[in-house]
């Protein structure tokens, strides 16, 4: 089944809601028409001319990024000069352009969920939060025959999350009644008789974010015309923000920390600051550029910082607190695409396919 670009953008904020992104950033629908066609998808970290190469090679006309193609605003176009260039190239091939960033980086399944649970951190709490999503009651009526097709679709959606668990949900048996009036089609019973039909109460709990997302899964997986739903806020919020603080299986040095970490992440080289025989027990982990919060590291009590682009004078700053730091440098982010594009794969139809971006993101050598 084909899909437009207005349908895509709703299955790919449901992997990184909006809502959850840092004030200002620059996220969202970048550049193109939202009525062409889907073709294909590169996810990717950033656009390079090496990505609009790679969508144009395969025959893709969406590309799904992490960082932003546009951040700050564009004084001149010049295609004589790369940015330019890359532009041009873009929309020449028709190419369409979504930007996932922080809201990326906090989601469930995102760029520190993946990292965290890479190197095997337990017990994983968000490291800095920047904001509360309520949490939701949601409760459908829903017939025997469809019991299970509803409450999988309400799994897919990401709704009944319980701390580690999914697909959490209760369903409790009873009797509905309805009278369908004239000009309805029921599904089951006959228009102008009093129905009676053996139906379900399935209740879960999803977080507002999702709320549309979730909605809209019940309403396509369900048979009736009228779907009989409730939503109820909760006196819960949960807490969402980047990167991850947890704990070990087991204390060990930082010099086998330090190789555990270039093992699961493929890295040959980290940059390392502290004692090598130093202990490690409790980790905190943000991708991307985080070095400006060492020292929010430290008063939560970890041992050890793992995040990218640490300049001299923060590493300074770490040998004087006390803390240990390692740097994976800021492209290990792109181990996040393909939790992106499982996600992807998931839900979308199966004609529409999905690539991950075989670039090397890292400018960096080692000599």
């Amino acid at each position: 089944m084909a899909i437009n670009g207005k349908t895509l953008i709703r299955y790919l904020e449901r992997i990184a809601p909006p809502s959850l992104a840092l004030e200002k950033d620059r996220i969202g629908f970048q550049l193109g028409s939202l009525n062409h066609q889907v073709t294909g998808i590169v996810v990717a970290l950033e656009i390079t001319e090496a990505v609009v190469n790679e969508a144009i090679s395969i025959g893709a006309n969406w590309i799904f990024t992490h960082h932003a193609l546009i951040f700050q605003p564009l004084g001149s176009i010049r295609t004589d000069q790369p940015r330019g260039r890359i532009l041009e190239k873009l929309i020449q091939h028709q190419i369409q352009v979504y930007v996932a960033h922080t809201n990326l980086d906090t989601v469930a399944n995102g760029v520190n969920d993946v990292l965290s649970k890479e190197i095997g951190l337990l017990k994983p709490k968000t490291f800095l939060v920047h904001g509360e999503d309520q949490l939701l009651k949601l409760v459908v009526f829903v017939p025997t025959s469809h019991l299970d097709v509803v409450r999988t679709a309400i799994g897919q959606s990401g709704a009944g999350a319980v701390g580690d668990y999914s697909y959490c949900s209760f369903a409790t048996k009873g009797t509905g009644t309805f009278f369908p009036g004239e000009g309805t089609n029921p599904y089951i019973g006959n228009k102008g008789q009093l129905t009676e039909v053996e139906e379900y109460r399935l209740e879960t709990v999803l977080p507002k974010s999702l709320q549309s997302h979730v909605v809209q899964a019940v309403l396509s997986a369900h048979p009736y015309e009228e779907v009989a739903y409730e939503l109820y806020p909760l006196e819960q919020n949960i807490p969402y923000g980047m990167g991850k603080i947890g704990f070990l299986p087991i204390e060990v040095s930082l010099r086998d920390f330090v190789s555990h970490v270039k093992t699961v992440f493929e890295l040959k080289h980290v940059q390392v600051v502290g004692k090598m025989e130093s202990k490690v027990k409790k980790v905190a982990i943000l991708g991307g550029a985080g070095s400006r919060y060492v020292s929010e590291a430290k008063q939560q009590g970890a041992d050890v910082y793992i995040t990218g682009d640490i300049d001299y004078h923060t590493a300074q700053a770490a040998l004087e607190e006390g803390i240990c730091l390692i740097d994976v440098g800021h492209a290990t982010e792109q181990r996040v695409i393909p939790s992106v594009c499982e996600q992807l794969e998931m839900h979308l139809p199966k004609e529409v396919q999905v690539y991950p971006s075989r670039v090397n993101f890292n400018p960096f050598q080692t000599c």
